[in-house]
């Protein structure tokens, strides 16, 4: 009979700014490598836990790949044995994707009849991945989607009275190898079920992956499933530090795939490809790019809405609503209310749609940071995203596949813009502000608000051709299925003809803060839906800077990054 392992009490203290952001905690690997500050998060989220998600239960356990992930995976594994966990799921290699492990949480059932209830995602998402770059953990519930602000607030309030965690004497799992691997512990056995990355997230349905974990998806649902030629796909081999690059799909990151949809700065020799995409690190986010087009996730989500019941079969009996985060273009409120649908705007954070979801008041959501999603998990899904795109691609193009000329992602938005309007939208992020100044331009900012006379006549001196604020706020949600309240979620200024500026501080930076400043000038008349994004929304960009006094404040000339 096998040794029974044994369960060490190690005594430790407090981390300060251990709280989770919208995505979990994002540091720097550096930060996380010293002694005890995992160890001391991961207890800190078995505390907060109910009982009965912890004693007995099923875990996964698997990210993006990133540097720093395996070494992570052994300690949680040992330490889910040490707090009564009974088995934990592991992608093959450590690698799942964010929205992979939401579709485990909700579909997987283990040979025993197991089902998971929870699952910590060892990611930072877009940001990069290497030795002295960035690593992140966040934690998932039962119904696939990120940990509400209930449990984050008492995981970040156990972190700071922390003393002691519980670990295992496991010898490390050999991860890259599919099957079950059991141990015996004084109160039973403790198994750990390494299974195939994909097997799960496929069975629910031109691609960058960015050396992210979208890669082994990419192969499998493009190449194997739908017959693509394996050269349609860049960078699909997952690597620790994503091949030194940044693995962000934006026009800024993803330069080759830029380069090859004929966006680059360059001309490039061959015909661009008519669509193209691109996933971030742990494959939840995505671009979509048409021929020499670039579309924004703002625009897109409102198309997949407007197409979803005419393209998508799941979709073929309605949407029970559509939602999207606050900072996000009104593109898709337009949309809803031409097919009266239910909306909602929520905070930032996956976690607010997941509730209105499991409410079934919403099918289809978005937010403007490249990530869309549906109620088939509790995500949001960067893959998901290129193929409804495909499947509104094949629908426009059902007549049409004779060789004459195909309607193309261009043809698809500018018909939307000719429908609906054009929301003109831009975001600029000003990183590694010092936190102070942060915060001061934000209290300015509401503190301006008092006096709407006051900020108009501002305006008015700024730019004559700007149109009139018509309300002012900081940005507060009432869920309206749990009644929970969200305040302090972005201050707005609201235009007479449908126009925003949105300030920001955002949770997702691994140090500093950042500034996000969003941008949107709405445009109904048809004639001027056309125009150069930078020329049509220069007004509202003069105005916001100076009305923010965004270089007083920051010390910053320009952007870090412009979306």
């Amino acid at each position: 009979m096998a040794a029974i392992f044994q369960i060490f009490r190690k005594e430790t203290s407090p981390y300060e700014g251990q709280k989770p952001g919208t995505s979990g905690l994002r540091k720097k690997v550096t930060v996380f490598k010293q002694p005890n500050y995992l160890e001391n998060f991961v207890q800190a989220t078995f505390n907060a836990l109910p009982s009965d998600e912890v004693k007995g239960a099923t875990l996964v356990v698997s990210g993006d790949g990133r540097y720093f992930s395996k070494d992570a995976i052994q300690v949680i594994i040992k330490m889910a044995a040490a707090n009564g966990v009974r088995r934990v799921w592991v992608g093959q290699n450590g690698l799942l994707s964010t929205p992979a492990v939401s579709a485990v949480i909700r579909e997987r059932v283990g040979g025993d009849g197991s089902k998971a209830t929870g699952a910590f995602i060892l990611t930072a998402s877009h940001n990069p991945g290497g030795p002295h770059e960035d690593f992140g953990i966040k934690y998932n519930m039962e119904n696939g989607g990120p940990a509400p602000e209930g449990v984050t607030d008492k995981i970040y309030a156990n972190t700071k009275t922390i003393e002691e965690y519980f670990i295992a004497d496991l010898p490390d799992v050999d991860i890259s190898i599919i099957g079950v691997t059991s141990f015996q512990g004084h109160e039973g056995s403790f198994d750990v079920d390494v299974f195939d990355s994909t097997s799960d997230y496929v069975r629910l349905k031109n691609f960058d992956a960015l050396h992210g974990v979208a890669g082994i998806y990419a192969k499998r649902i493009f190449v194997e499933e739908l017959g693509a030629d394996e050269s349609s796909l860049i960078n699909c081999t997952p690597k620790e530090d994503f091949g030194g690059g940044h693995p962000d799909p934006n026009l800024t990151y993803a330069k080759e795939l830029v380069a090859r949809m004929g966006l680059g700065k360059g001309n490039t020799q061959a015909e661009p490809p008519e669509f193209g995409a691109a996933a971030d690190g742990d494959a939840d986010r995505n671009m979509i790019l048409g021929k020499r087009f670039f579309v924004t996730p703002s625009d897109s989500v409102a198309i997949i809405a407007a197409y979803a019941v005419q393209t998508i079969p799941y979709f073929a009996s309605g949407l029970k609503g559509v939602a999207r985060s606050m900072p996000t273009s009104a593109a898709l409120d337009v949309v809803a209310k031409h097919l009266n649908l239910k909306f909602f705007e929520v905070p930032t954070g996956w976690k607010f749609f997941g509730n209105l979801m499991d409410a079934c008041l919403c099918s289809i959501c978005g937010e403007e940071s490249f990530g869309t999603g549906s109620d088939h998990i509790r995500e949001k899904d960067g893959i998901w995203a290129v193929l409804a795109w495909l499947s509104i691609l094949a629908f426009k193009n059902k007549d049409n596949l004779n060789g004459e000329k195909l309607v193309t992602v261009e043809d698809i938005v500018c018909q939307h813009w000719a429908m609906y309007g054009r929301h003109y939208y831009t975001r600029y992020d000003y990183e590694n502000v010092d936190a102070g100044a942060a915060k001061e331009l934000m209290a300015y900012l509401v503190n301006l608000q008092a006096s709407l006379p006051d900020v108009n006549n501002i305006i008015k001196g700024i730019r004559s051709d700007v149109s009139g604020v018509i309300q002012a706020d900081e940005f507060e949600y009432k869920d309206p299925v749990d009644g929970s309240i969200s305040k302090h979620q972005g201050i707005r200024y609201l235009f007479e003809d449908g126009s925003r500026l949105v300030f920001r501080l955002s949770g997702t930076g691994s140090e500093g803060a950042t500034i996000r400043l969003y941008i949107e000038q709405y445009e109904k008349d048809s004639s001027k839906i056309g125009r150069d994004s930078q020329e049509a929304l220069a007004p509202l960009v003069e105005v916001a800077l100076k009305l923010s006094k965004m270089q007083e404040f920051t010390g910053r000339s320009a952007p870090t990054v412009i979306t």
